[in-house]
C-alpha cells in the first residue's frame, strides 16, 4: 500500500543505492549511440560543498538526465582541482600534510555530492593532486616543449620577502603580501611560460565561432586578449646623462600627439635604469614601485606618481617642442614598449597625471557641436567622437581621418639630424621611420612558475654542463616527497635533503631538480580531456577518445573563470592538437554562466554576524523581523549579500539535504530565477518546495488510481475533457523539452507547475464510478509523463513515483516520451522577427500563411518599423515554422 507522505529520508538512500549497484550513470567509450559531454567546472576539495555548488552540479544533471532519456551516452564526470596554496596554509596552520587534508576532504565532499543523487559517472573520478594525473600533465609540459610551447626567461613578479614566494596580483593588499603583511617586493625571476602569445589572433577570431557561448563571457575575452591597431613613433631625446638618443612608444591615439604633456617610462624601462644610475632619489623612486603590485587594476586605481628624469623628448612634428620624460608608477614594461606619450586632454590616467604636476592641458579633440573656442578641459578628459582642434596640420579633420595623416607623415620622415638631439656623441638609428603601423595584443604569454610544494613538478634538471635538460618521459611522473616540513617560509622543495639532488640524464654529472611548481590553472586547462580516456596508464589520453567526445557539449560555471580559465583551456586544446594527442581547438562548444546563491545578511544588536541558523524569521503587521534562538532579541535584517563566511550568511546544504531532501533543494535552486541571475536563498521557498514534492506524490497516487494499468492499449476516442488532458500533457511536455535544451531551468518548473494544476482540477472533478477508459488512459498518460518531466530535477521522487505506477524498470533509464504534436498545434503560429540580425518582436500568422502574407504582416509590426526608420528592406527571409530575418 502507497503511504500518505512521500518519505525522502528512505527513498533518497534507498535510489542512490540502486544506482549506484546498477551502475545506471557508468559511460562506456564503445557505446553506439550519439555522444553528448556535460561537464560542470570540478571544485576545488575545501572540504565542504555550499550551496552555489548544490545550484551548480543541478543544473548540469538535469542536462545530463534529459540527454540520456533522449538516447544519448552522456559523459557526465566528477573530478578535483586538487592542487594549491590552500593545502599548505592547513598544513602550517594544523600540523598536517596537504596530501591528508585534501584527501579528507575529497572524502567527504564525495559524500556530499552523491547525497546529492546526481547522475554521475564516478569510475572516471579524478584528482589533479594524484600522480596519476600530473604524470600525464608532467608528459604534456614536455611535448609542448619540444614543439616550441615553452619558454624560459625573467619575468617581473610579486615577491613576498617574509613568506619567500611569488604572490597573485590578488593577494597583494595595499603594497602587503596577504598573509605576512610584509611590504611585497617587485623582483625579476626566470620563469616558465607557456607561449599563449602566439595564438593571441586566433584566439582572438575563433571566439566568433564560439556563438553557443555568452556575449558577456565572449567580451572579455575579447578585452582580455586586447587587440589593438596603433602606431610605433620614436621620440628623439635631448643630450642628457643616459646613452639613449630615442625613445619610442605605441599608441592607439596617434591623433592626439598635438595634445601631449609629458613622456611617461615604467620604472623597470631601460631608460630608467641608466638615469637612476647617477640619480639616488630616481632609485629610491624606482624601489617604491616596485613595491606596488604587478596588475594594470592596481596600478590604475594607485595614487599617479612620477619623477622628473630631467631627459626631454622631442615631438615629433617640431623640433623645438620639448616634452619631460617621467619614470612613472602606472607604466608597466610588459605593456607596449614600456614608454608613453601623455596626451591629458583625452586620457583621465594622464590628465591626473598633469594636474599632480602642474603640465597643463590643451584639448585637441573637440566634441560635435561646441565651440572650439570655448571648449576647456579640467578635471574629466574627454575620450569620445569629434573634430582635431589644435593640431595645426590636422585641425578640422575626423579622428580617422587625423590618425591617418600622422600615420603617413610618420611613415615617410626620420628623426632630425642635430647635434641637440643626438646624446653623448651617439647617433639614433636614422634608417628606420619614425612611425610604424603595428597590430599589439595586451594578452602576455602564461607564467606557471610558482614557488611552493603542493603543485605538480616540472619536469626539468638543472644541469651545469648541459643546461635545462627534461626529465625522460620513462621516468615521469616526478613526484612530490611526502617528508617535508612547512615549519619555515619558502618552497619546501628547496630545503628537502635529497629530493633536489639527482644526476643528469644526460651527462650523468651531479645536477638539481627544479624545485618550482605548475601553476594549478594548468591543472584545470586540460582536466576535460583526461575525462575521456582517466585510466589510461600511458598517455594523457588517446586520440580516438578525446576526438569521440570533444567538444565539452554543455560546460557550466561561474563567470568567475570567464577569463583565464577557459583561455588557458582554449590555449591547451590548441596545444594538445599540435602536439599529437588529438582533440579539437575549441574544447567548449557551449558554455553557460550561472548566477551566484545569496542570502540575507544579520547583525546582532552588538554589531555580529549572525547565522541564518541561529535566528527565527517572524512576519506580521510591522513587516518581517528577526529574533535570536538563544534569547529571544531582535536582531537586524540586513542587504541580500552572497553568501559568505565572513559575514556567516551561508546555508549548509547537508542541514538542507538531512532535513527536506536532496531534490527539495535541487528544485529550489532551480525554479526560483532565471539560472544565469543570482537566486536568493529564502527558508520560505525551500519549505515551499517541500510542500510541493508531497503535493507531487499525492498527485500522481491520485492518478495512478484512476489510471489504466502500465503498457494498456489507447481507446479509439476520447472525450473533450480526456483530450483537454492529453492536450495539457503534451503541451507541457513540448515546452519542457524545448526550456531544457535553452537551459530556461526555471520555466521548466513553471510548466509542470502549470501541468500539476491542470492535472489536480481535472482530477478533483472525476466521479469514479463513471470516469470511462479514455479518461483512465489520459490519467496514466498523465501520470508517466508528469513524473518523466520532473526526473530530471527531483529523480528521487521520480523513481519512487515511477514504481507507484506500476513500472519495473528505472525512470533514470527510461526513454523521453514522444509528443503528439497534433494534439497543441494551433491554428496560428508566433514568429520571432529579426531586423539585422537582433531581435526586433513578433508576428502572429496563421499557420497556412503564405510567404508574401507573412512578409506583409511582418512589415505592419510596429517595434519592425522603428527598426526600419523608414527605409525599404533588402530582403525578407522566411524560415518556415521558425523566424524571419530582414536584412536592410
Amino acid at each position: 500500500m502507497r503511504p500518505d507522505r512521500y518519505n525522502v529520508r528512505e527513498a533518497e538512500p534507498k535510489w542512490q543505492k540502486i544506482w549506484t549497484e546498477r551502475g545506471t550513470f557508468k559511460t562506456e567509450n564503445a557505446d553506439p549511440r550519439p555522444k553528448y559531454y556535460v561537464l560542470e567546472m570540478f571544485p576545488y576539495p575545501s572540504g565542504r560543498i555550499h550551496v552555489g555548488h548544490v545550484r551548480n552540479y543541478a543544473m548540469g544533471d538535469v542536462v545530463a538526465r534529459y540527454k540520456r532519456a533522449r538516447g544519448f551516452n552522456v559523459l557526465h564526470p566528477m573530478g578535483w582541482d586538487a592542487f594549491g596554496m590552500p593545502a599548505e596554509n592547513a598544513a602550517m596552520q594544523n600540523n598536517t600534510h596537504p596530501a591528508k587534508w585534501t584527501y579528507a576532504n575529497i572524502d567527504h565532499m564525495r559524500g556530499q555530492l552523491k547525497n546529492m543523487g546526481l547522475s554521475l559517472d564516478w569510475s572516471r573520478e579524478i584528482a589533479t593532486c594524484d600522480p596519476s594525473y600530473y604524470k600525464h600533465q608532467q608528459r604534456l609540459f614536455l611535448d609542448f616543449l619540444r614543439a616550441g610551447l615553452v619558454d624560459r626567461k625573467k619575468s617581473k613578479v610579486n615577491w613576498d620577502p617574509v613568506d619567500h614566494t611569488v604572490l597573485a596580483n590578488e593577494q597583494v593588499i595595499d603594497g602587503r603580501g596577504w598573509r605576512s603583511g610584509a611590504l611585497v617586493e617587485q623582483r625579476e625571476l626566470v620563469q616558465w611560460f607557456f607561449k599563449i602569445s602566439d595564438f593571441s589572433d586566433e584566439l582572438l577570431q575563433a571566439l566568433e565561432t564560439l556563438d553557443r557561448w555568452p556575449e558577456k563571457v565572449r567580451l572579455m575575452q575579447r578585452n582580455w586578449i586586447g587587440k589593438s591597431e596603433g602606431l610605433l613613433v620614436r621620440f628623439g631625446l635631448r643630450a642628457n646623462a643616459t646613452s639613449a638618443d630615442e625613445l619610442e612608444i605605441y599608441t592607439t591615439r596617434p591623433d592626439t600627439l598635438f595634445g601631449a604633456k609629458f613622456m611617461a617610462i615604467a620604472p623597470d624601462h631601460p631608460l630608467a635604469t641608466k638615469a637612476a644610475q647617477n640619480d639616488p632619489k630616481l632609485q629610491a623612486f624606482i624601489d617604491e614601485c616596485r613595491r606596488m603590485g604587478t596588475s594594470v587594476a592596481t596600478l590604475e586605481t594607485a595614487e599617479k606618481k612620477g619623477y622628473d628624469t630631467g631627459i626631454r623628448a622631442v615631438h615629433p612634428f617640431d623640433p623645438s617642442w620639448e616634452l619631460p620624460v617621467y619614470v612613472a608608477n602606472f607604466i608597466l614594461m610588459d605593456y607596449g614598449t614600456g614608454a608613453i606619450f601623455g596626451c591629458p586632454g583625452h586620457d583621465q590616467r594622464d590628465l591626473d597625471f598633469v594636474n599632480a604636476y602642474g603640465l597643463g592641458v590643451t584639448p585637441v579633440v573637440c566634441p560635435p557641436g561646441i565651440d572650439p573656442a570655448s571648449f576647456t578641459i579640467t578635471d574629466t578628459a574627454y575620450d569620445g567622437d569629434g573634430t582635431m582642434i589644435n593640431s595645426r596640420f590636422l585641425d578640422g579633420m575626423t579622428i580617422p581621418q587625423a590618425k591617418e595623416e600622422v600615420a603617413k607623415r610618420l611613415e615617410t620622415t626620420r628623426i632630425e639630424e642635430s647635434s641637440e638631439i643626438v646624446a653623448n656623441g651617439a647617433s639614433a638609428t636614422r634608417n628606420a621611420p619614425q612611425g610604424k603601423r603595428q597590430v599589439n595584443y595586451r594578452l602576455r604569454d602564461w607564467g606557471i612558475s610558482r614557488q611552493r610544494y603542493w603543485g605538480c613538478p616540472i619536469p626539468i634538471i638543472h644541469c651545469e654542463v648541459c643546461g635545462t635538460v627534461p626529465v625522460p618521459i620513462k621516468d615521469l611522473p616526478v613526484k612530490l616527497p611526502d617528508d617535508v616540513a612547512f615549519d619555515q617560509p619558502g618552497n619546501p622543495l628547496d630545503r628537502h635533503p635529497t629530493w633536489k639532488h639527482v644526476n643528469c640524464p644526460q651527462c650523468g654529472a651531479a645536477a638539481r631538480r627544479e624545485t618550482d611548481t605548475m601553476d594549478t590553472f594548468v591543472d584545470s586547462s586540460w582536466y576535460f580531456a583526461r575525462f575521456t580516456d582517466p585510466h589510461n596508464a600511458d598517455a594523457p589520453t588517446t586520440p580516438q577518445a578525446i576526438n569521440e567526445w570533444l567538444p565539452v557539449d554543455q560546460y557550466i560555471g561561474g563567470i568567475e573563470h570567464a577569463i583565464l580559465h577557459l583561455l588557458y583551456s582554449r590555449f591547451f586544446a590548441r596545444a594538445m592538437q599540435i602536439t599529437g594527442h588529438g582533440g579539437v581547438k575549441e574544447p567548449f562548444a557551449g558554455l553557460f554562466t550561472q548566477g551566484m546563491v545569496v542570502h540575507e545578511t544579520y547583525r546582532s544588536k552588538a554589531g555580529d554576524w549572525v547565522a541564518p541558523s541561529e535566528i527565527r524569521i517572524e512576519s506580521g503587521a510591522n513587516g518581517r523581523r528577526a529574533y535570536l534562538l538563544s534569547d529571544g532579541s531582535e536582531v537586524e535584517i540586513g542587504s541580500i549579500e552572497k553568501m559568505s563566511k565572513s559575514r556567516r550568511n551561508t546555508v549548509d546544504p547537508d542541514e538542507i539535504i538531512g532535513t527536506y531532501g536532496a531534490d527539495t533543494a535541487r528544485w529550489f535552486v532551480l525554479s526560483d530565477s532565471p539560472p544565469e541571475r543570482d537566486v536568493i536563498w529564502t527558508e520560505e521557498g525551500v519549505q515551499g518546495a517541500a510542500r510541493l514534492i508531497q503535493k507531487l506524490w499525492r498527485l500522481v497516487g491520485e492518478l495512478s488510481d484512476a489510471a489504466l494499468p502500465a503498457g494498456a492499449a489507447a481507446p479509439n476516442q476520447f472525450s473533450d475533457a480526456a483530450l483537454a488532458v492529453r492536450k495539457a500533457v503534451h503541451d507541457a511536455l513540448i515546452k519542457v523539452g524545448t526550456d531544457v535544451e535553452r537551459l530556461r531551468f526555471n520555466v521548466c518548473i513553471a510548466h509542470i507547475n502549470t501541468l500539476v494544476n491542470t492535472l489536480s482540477s481535472a482530477i478533483g472533478r472525476i466521479d469514479d464510478a463513471q470516469i470511462g477508459d479514455d479518461m483512465r488512459y489520459a490519467f496514466r498518460e498523465a501520470g508517466d509523463i508528469l513524473v518523466q518531466l520532473f526526473a530530471p530535477m527531483m529523480p528521487h521522487l521520480a523513481e519512487e513515483c515511477w514504481a507507484a505506477l506500476g513500472h519495473q524498470d528505472l525512470v533514470a533509464e527510461a526513454a523521453w516520451p514522444v509528443a503528439d504534436v497534433s494534439l497543441v498545434e494551433e491554428d496560428e503560429l508566433v514568429l520571432p522577427v529579426q531586423v539585422n540580425g537582433k531581435k526586433r518582436g513578433d508576428v502572429r500568422v496563421p499557420r497556412d500563411a503564405s510567404k508574401a502574407d507573412i512578409e506583409a504582416a511582418t512589415l505592419a509590426v510596429e517595434s519592425v518599423q522603428r527598426a526600419l526608420e523608414g527605409k525599404l528592406p533588402k530582403k525578407i527571409i522566411v524560415v518556415p515554422g521558425r523566424i524571419v530575418n530582414v536584412v536592410v
